[in-house]
């Protein structure tokens, strides 16, 4: 590749006009989101990317400070981050929706209660489609944002991501909306432990006392949730004998979605 070098403090630029850190910085992020869930070591990436491994380390480094990417402090492994994924989700949403309506129609009909699908933001958790049975009255949740700890589909987002990314999500202190919200982080990291062993979240009354209900994530190829499908409904209709056959159907429900968007 042509390098056309500018005097002063430019950044040098290749012949089509484009940035060349940037190139080298993009060429990183798709080696590393090309890699297996469990990363890869930066002189990989670096013989992959034809760089010299000093300037692919500061170039990891600066995509690990804005989330792009994380780095295992165990192994020393990167794997793409959370930005990359509340990015994706953000940008997806119309066709996400598009895609996953039918499917969550179908779901709203196998259980007779509201089936929702949502993605994350940086503020937490945003609901984009709605499907709620005709003959059921409920509270309308699109556009609305929850709080992550305090919902199935929050939880079922936490589950996945990697401890660095939960402890900066719950960095601040956790608000007490009922008597059942988790806001003691150890039993939050229990309750997570258990979404993964079962594949699906639970919620009982933990944001609104008399709202119950399952969710499950719908992972991307990296096995890393970018939107969530839940079904909830009155604590009467939703009771936790309910929790296995609904938390199944949710589970089904996103794998059918995820399937979609690939």
């Amino acid at each position: 590749m042509s390098v056309e070098v500018t005097h002063g403090q430019d950044e040098p630029r290749s012949s089509a006009g484009r940035v060349q850190s940037v190139d080298r910085a993009v060429a990183l992020l798709n080696a590393v989101s090309a890699s297996s869930p469990g990363g890869r070591p930066a002189a990989e990436l670096a013989a992959d990317c034809d760089l010299n491994r000093a300037t692919a380390w500061r170039l990891l480094a600066t995509l690990e400070h804005h989330g792009l990417i994380e780095r295992d402090p165990v192994t020393n492994r990167y794997a793409i981050g959370f930005a990359v994924s509340r990015m994706a989700a953000t940008a997806g949403v119309d066709v996400l929706v598009r895609r996953a309506h039918d499917v969550l129609e179908r779901l709203s009909l196998q259980t007779s209660e509201t089936a929702n699908l949502a993605v994350v933001q940086r503020l937490g958790l945003t609901y984009v489609d709605e499907v709620v049975p005709p003959v059921v009255l409920s509270a309308r949740w699109l556009g609305r944002q929850v709080p992550i700890h305090a919902t199935s589909a929050g939880k079922a987002f936490l589950a996945w991501l990697s401890e660095d990314e939960v402890e900066a999500i719950l960095a601040s202190p956790l608000p007490e909306y009922t008597p059942t919200t988790r806001t003691d982080r150890d039993a939050l990291r229990t309750d997570l432990e258990e979404v993964r062993e079962q594949g699906y979240s639970v919620s009982v009354g933990e944001l609104e006392s008399q709202v119950y209900g399952v969710a499950a994530p719908v992972f991307d190829a990296s096995q890393r949730p970018f939107a969530i499908v839940s079904v909830w409904g009155p604590r009467d209709r939703v009771p936790e004998s309910r929790f296995a056959e609904l938390g199944s159907l949710a589970r089904e429900a996103a794998a059918e979605i995820a399937a979609s968007m690939r």
